[in-house]
């Protein structure tokens, strides 16, 4: 990923944080120089020594057969939004994005072990909706059986972390105001959650 130094996001913790609130993310892998990738929710463990991603493909995901080799690419991203030049004091502006992203980087390890997939499939249930656990576990044995088969557990260890907050830093305070204004009155969450992120760089100068 390239970053440039205003953009910087490289605090370990608030890494994390947003990796488990857009946890849906994207995997990319590479087969004969061919990149093939998949959307799939990511459970995210932070063990002090170790950054472990859990989540699972459909057993017939071609995917599958590459992720143990080869180092994997994870995109967690949300929010953005389009930023208009009108927000600007300077007529010579264009428009860009802002947005929020990080990439992880690590190989993958399939789960084979019945029980550890088990586990890890409820670990991801109480993660998105514990409420389901209880239902999960009152399931018969051979529907949950006939569900594992047909999926591919993994875990894969982060070797390299790289995040990017393009937030309108380079801009006055003023032009960030009014770019957080415009964000406010959006009717779609993401520029929502993007307008908060803003106000925390002043808010964090001020501190």
């Amino acid at each position: 990923m390239f970053v440039p130094n205003s953009f910087k996001f490289d605090n370990r913790a608030d890494q994390v944080a947003f990796m488990k609130q857009y946890s849906f993310a994207t995997i990319i892998s590479a087969h004969e120089n061919f990149p093939l990738a998949t959307q799939l929710p990511f459970f995210v463990e932070d063990t002090g020594d170790k950054l472990l991603l859990k989540s699972h493909f459909a057993a017939a995901n071609e995917q599958t057969k590459y992720i143990a080799g080869n180092t994997s690419l994870v995109i967690f991203s949300e929010p953005h939004a389009y930023i208009s030049p009108l927000h600007y004091d300077k007529t010579e502006s264009v428009p860009t994005w802002d947005y929020i992203a990080v990439h992880v980087y690590g190989k993958a390890r399939i789960v084979e072990d019945e029980d550890a997939k088990s586990a890890m499939l409820e670990q991801m249930i109480r993660f998105y909706e514990e409420d389901y656990l209880k239902q999960w576990e009152n399931l018969p044995d051979k529907f949950k059986k006939g569900m594992m088969k047909g999926i591919v557990a993994f875990e894969l260890e982060v070797s390299t972390v790289q995040g990017q907050k393009k937030l309108s830093q380079n801009k006055t305070s003023a032009e960030r105001n009014r770019i957080i204004q415009q964000l406010e009155k959006s009717e779609i969450a993401v520029e929502k959650d993007l307008a908060r992120y803003i106000r925390e760089i002043d808010h964090s100068k001020e501190i």
